[in-house]
């Protein structure tokens, strides 16, 4: 059995690249059924499957007889609308012990732009849940990421890893809090209802902003979250009307196209008599166009904008790196070898197989005959005789062929295997 990785994240791949192959957790499942069945005719098995796609990284994990990198990488390629060319000089690939040891560091969030961040764990289980869901998950890739979320609570309460990091959401605050003197002044307005701007309305709402507004597709969403912060609901088709109301626009939807478009910001800035709008762009792909970042009044950020800023107090966390490292390292080691034992695991069943047809044929034989009336023990001694002549038959024909190193070869084999002491 192989285990193989494919993805690109932050580090190897730009933002509008990434926005390509971006899945929304209600895609995965049926993205999972059509790359699992691109493998027909090229393996004898549809493989194992899992895909984490974040803002920050989509990644495919898969587990098979045999690894299938390429295939994978035509199937990401195509599906992105991209050549493989393109996408192979912007990706990594894993296989086995490299492809455990990166789920395990994502999991730990040291593959993280925020070093140590929690939110990329939950991500991981809602990836595996839908994979599970799909019936896309098998044994090895379900041994993997149990593996990875064990490993990932021994470096978050082994280590302080975790410890100083900053949140994309915090970034955003600070940010802020540069271009305006006094936040408790300025009007919010968060686009979304999901996980991210959960988060970053929580940062902003310690900060006591003037109002805040949300605006989502579904309004049951928006008002629950709405009411947690005190604040409005508003449909997202008035958005482009209300835009000029708020000094801080903040943007993390599903959608696969821009939702917030260069026209209805310069509208916006015109009417507000270009007082300075700050917005940032938490979703991949983009929900703001990007032409909007050229507006003289309008500072824009990105995810990979944010980068810099989410890099504070890295330094203090050097340290605890090393100590998460040689966590991930004896899980990746114990992985392996829970991987090389399941190579023996058809042996196996084909040794006991064996075993049973040779019972099998031994009972029925005594059976026969206990039933003509021949001697209890007289037959128990042929079942017995006759089973051990079929265990040691293999050996014997091996100690009587081939040539003297042969003969040697098998000899110490057959002492070790049956001459062994009980211990």
């Amino acid at each position: 059995m192989a285990v193989w990785a494919l993805g690109l994240n932050h580090t190897t791949a730009p933002l509008d690249l990434r926005g390509r192959f971006a899945f929304a957790i209600d895609q995965i499942e049926p993205t999972l059924k059509a790359l699992r069945q691109s493998f027909d005719g090229r393996l004898a098995r549809q493989p194992e499957a899992a895909i984490l796609s974040t803002c920050n990284r989509t990644e495919i994990y898969c587990a098979g007889e045999q690894p299938a990198l390429e295939p994978t990488l035509e199937w990401l390629a195509h599906s992105g609308g991209v050549s493989p060319a393109l996408l192979r000089s912007h990706a990594y690939t894993l296989q086995d012990g490299s492809a455990a040891r990166h789920a395990f560091r994502v999991a730990a969030g040291l593959d993280s732009m925020v070093l140590g961040e929690a939110q990329i764990l939950g991500q991981l289980k809602d990836a595996v849940r839908v994979a599970d869901h799909a019936g896309a998950l098998g044994t090895t890739l379900n041994q993997l990421f149990q593996r990875s979320f064990a490993v990932a609570k021994e470096v978050r309460t082994s280590t302080e890893v975790g410890a100083h990091s900053i949140s994309m959401a915090a970034a955003a605050v600070r940010l802020a809090g540069q271009l305006f003197e006094d936040l408790g002044g300025i009007r919010v307005l968060f686009v979304g209802a999901g996980e991210m701007i959960e988060l970053a309305a929580t940062h902003f709402a310690a900060r006591n902003p003037r109002s805040i507004a949300i605006a989502n597709r579904t309004l049951e969403r928006g008002e629950k979250l709405a009411t947690r912060f005190g604040g409005e609901v508003m449909r997202l088709a008035d958005l482009p009307e209300r835009l000029h109301e708020f000094d801080a626009v903040v943007s993390s939807t599903a959608s696969q196209l821009p939702i917030i478009g260069l026209g209805a910001v310069e509208r916006a800035i015109k009417a507000r008599k270009h007082r300075p709008m700050f917005m940032v762009d938490l979703a991949v792909p983009r929900d703001i166009e990007p032409e909007v970042k050229q507006l003289e009044d309008v500072y824009l950020y990105t995810v990979d904008d944010l980068a810099h800023v989410v890099q504070t107090g890295q330094a203090q966390r050097q340290a605890a790196v090393a100590q998460a490292e040689a966590i991930i390292d004896a899980g990746v080691q114990s992985f392996l070898h829970w991987m090389e034992q399941r190579r023996a695991v058809p042996l196996i069943q084909q040794l006991n197989a064996q075993a049973d047809q040779w019972r099998a044929l031994e009972l029925a034989r005594a059976r026969k005959a206990l039933a003509r009336g021949e001697e209890v023990d007289a037959v128990l001694d042929a079942l017995s005789r006759g089973l051990t002549q079929k265990m040691l038959h293999g050996a014997m024909a091996e100690l009587n062929a081939g040539d003297a190193a042969s003969r040697e070869q098998a000899s110490n084999a057959i002492q070790h295997f049956f001459l062994r002491k009980e211990r």
